[in-house]
């Protein structure tokens, strides 16, 4: 897999991703979020592809105290051939070299597979319960 910074072009194709992997949220626009994303370490959304085919997506963000992981996607028939360890690896590189202390992702507790998945690449459950508050609605709460 080839991985490189996202492009414009690769809209369509990483919601798509997205959604195949059950990332998106009706109360979430993927496309708001890529939008948001691209004013903001864009340097920090990298996409992985395969034969010119985009596979596989990752946005992150540091913030000055801790990196965020966010929308970590391999597409379904690619998964567990080490795709998503390699753009986990690229992003923590990329982390590091801003000096980043420390890397924190949500997840949900439902998700088996991907929380055995990061406890694989050295993450573990923080002591914290997260918290969130929407200041700019994407669509109608459920």
């Amino acid at each position: 897999m080839h991985i490189r910074p996202y492009r414009e072009a690769d809209e369509a194709a990483v919601v798509s991703l997205w959604q195949a992997c059950g990332l998106t949220r009706p109360w979430n626009d993927p496309h708001k979020d890529i939008a948001r994303k691209l004013t903001v370490q864009r340097e920090l959304f990298l996409v992985g592809e395969l034969e010119g085919c985009i596979v596989a997506s990752v946005m992150a963000g540091f913030d000055g105290h801790r990196g965020w992981v966010n929308y970590l996607a391999v597409a379904p028939q690619l998964q567990g051939q080490g795709h998503g360890a390699a753009l986990m690896q690229r992003i923590e590189e990329r982390f590091l070299a801003l000096g980043c202390p420390k890397v924190s992702l949500l997840v949900r507790s439902t998700n088996s597979a991907v929380l055995a998945f990061y406890r694989r690449l050295g993450y573990a459950v923080d002591d914290a319960v997260p918290l969130g508050k929407r200041l700019i609605p994407d669509a109608p709460a459920p």
